[in-house]
């Protein structure tokens, strides 16, 4: 009896560690909030200081608002599975570097809302051909928490601890709509290493 319990033990205990480290990127960071833009302050920025290009800093994980040189916000992010380096192929895990814009926006996006990013341009795609592979696309920055599971009341200011994605940036919901509520199409975005 006491050698069949002990058994038992054993083997919860080897399964919560491989589960630990099989989901453990997605455990909940502590990452610095911020005070929520209300409503009247999304307008007096739109009014005052709209967001003319958003720089994305994939080492310090870090997304920020800018109207020129000046910084609006800045939130934190996660990225592709893999990171470092630039996006080349489809399924390589990388978040791409350099300067693309928002060109659309998705409100029913399977990770609550989402502003596609224009990634690949006219190089990415060469490059993949000369490679005869697919450059990939859909990058998109979105939210952390797939909409069918927004309903959880910490939902909104979820963050997994680590990197996650297949390639896009994502940030918690709560962020993802002041985002949203910034960020007209067809603004730039810088993504630096």
């Amino acid at each position: 009896m006491k050698l069949g319990l002990a058994v038992g033990f054993a083997l919860l205990i080897v399964l919560v560690g491989l589960a630990f480290y099989k989901f453990e990127k997605f455990l909940p960071s502590s990452t610095e909030s911020h005070k929520p833009l209300s409503i009247a302050d999304i307008q007096r920025l739109n009014q005052t200081k709209p967001v003319t290009s958003i720089d994305v800093y994939k080492s310090q994980r870090v997304l920020q608002l800018k109207h020129h040189d000046a910084l609006i916000r800045s939130y934190p992010i996660r990225l592709g599975f893999d990171p470092i380096g630039h996006k080349q192929f489809e399924g390589d895990g990388k978040t791409p570097e350099g300067s693309y814009i928002i060109d659309w926006r998705n409100p029913q996006s399977a990770y609550y809302k989402s502003l596609h990013i224009s990634y690949p341009n006219t190089k990415d795609k060469a490059y993949a051909e000369q490679h005869q592979k697919s450059a990939g696309g859909d990058v998109m920055i979105h939210g952390t928490v797939p909409k069918r599971a927004t309903s959880f009341a910490a939902s909104a200011n979820y963050m997994p601890r680590k990197d996650w994605t297949l390639g896009c940036i994502a940030v918690t919901n709560a962020d993802m709509d002041e985002i949203w509520s910034l960020v007209p199409n067809n603004t730039k975005i810088n993504i630096y290493p």
